[in-house]
């Protein structure tokens, strides 16, 4: 059964599934739907448009679903998505879409947002992703599945962080990282292929082979990067993490870390 403590304020056309547990003096606004099994802890804010999953765990003091940080933003009606299994610990906010970014902040499934951290207006996360504390994120980012942010790290609005990619603690990042690789530092520079985390999703060992030969041709051949690519597609025509990589360049705006 739906648990409210009775400290909570919870407005009346707010909808709750079942299982879903709210701590004491947590604050749910109209225009918020939360899925069966989410348990939202003490001293909780959401604010609606907001639409949460199911078997959510969000801590004290987050902030989910308020207004974007735009000023821009006039009040129209945007909203947040959040997914299913998601950890949402101390302090962290989320917040709405803005009308320029299409309306939606949206986090997909089984993601790990560590205190403090930020997600702005109209950002899309994927899932399986992990965020360390007091990582943050601009306006427009995507972050795509099984990428790492470390501490502190902070990403520049409309980037892309791509799969399976790792930024060390206090990365600063101003452009698109490359999925399977690693960056570091202030401002982030590329560091090599992210081997400890590829291999603990389970990719064989020549599919890391090829991916460091994809990133020496990319980063240390001393080639243009059209130059690379032109080589890369032929590569990518039979293997999928080239075919990744080749479509993720080619859609970057800001240009890749290089």
């Amino acid at each position: 059964m739906t648990q409210i403590d009775p400290k909570a304020v919870v407005d009346p056309s707010a909808d709750l599934g079942e299982d879903v547990t709210v701590g004491p003096f947590s604050v749910i606004g109209p225009d918020v739907q939360v899925g069966a099994g989410t348990h939202i802890g003490a001293h909780v804010v959401i604010h609606g448009p907001t639409r949460l999953g199911r078997n959510n765990r969000i801590h004290p003091f987050a902030s989910v679903g308020d207004a974007p940080q735009d000023k821009k933003y006039a009040g129209e009606p945007t909203l947040l998505e959040v997914g299913d299994d998601n950890v949402i610990r101390e302090y962290v906010t989320l917040n709405r879409g803005t009308p320029e970014g299409g309306g939606v902040t949206r986090l997909g499934d089984r993601n790990w947002i560590m205190a403090y951290s930020h997600v702005a207006h109209d950002c899309r996360l994927g899932n399986d992703i992990t965020f360390a504390n007091s990582a943050s994120l601009a306006g427009h980012v995507d972050v795509e599945d099984h990428a790492i942010l470390g501490g502190f790290s902070l990403v520049h609005q409309f980037c892309r962080i791509g799969a399976y990619a790792f930024c060390g603690f206090g990365s600063v990042i101003n452009r698109d990282v490359l999925p399977y690789t690693t960056v570091s530092g202030h401002m982030a520079e590329p560091h090599g292929v992210n081997v400890v985390g590829l291999r603990r999703h389970g990719l064989s060992p020549e599919r890391i082979r090829e991916l460091k030969r994809a990133y020496k041709l990319i980063f240390k051949s001393g080639k243009r990067l059209d130059e690379a690519l032109v080589e890369l597609r032929e590569k990518a025509r039979e293997n999928p993490d080239l075919a990744r990589l080749v479509a993720f360049i080619e859609a970057s705006n800001r240009g890749i870390l290089r």
